[in-house]
């Protein structure tokens, strides 16, 4: 029984993105692993922004600084 975990920061992941994260994830598992999808489960967790951490800061006052993934 294969379980994933995707934690990412609250941001506007919308519903479709999600279940294409999950659709996706699924697919591969069963493709790699030749796993059944109908034992699969993913789990998307969001985290607030003020309870991740990243270089010492919360992403919440890197956002604030205008720093994001792509910006450092």
């Amino acid at each position: 029984m294969p379980y994933v975990k995707i934690e990412l920061t609250r941001e506007g992941v919308t519903r479709g993105q999600k279940q294409e994260l999950i659709n996706g994830i699924t697919n591969l598992i069963t493709e790699v692993l030749n796993k059944d999808p109908h034992l699969t489960h993913v789990v998307i967790q969001e985290i607030e922004l003020d309870d991740w951490g990243y270089a010492g800061e919360q992403v919440s006052v890197l956002r604030e600084k205008g720093i994001t993934a792509d910006k450092k």
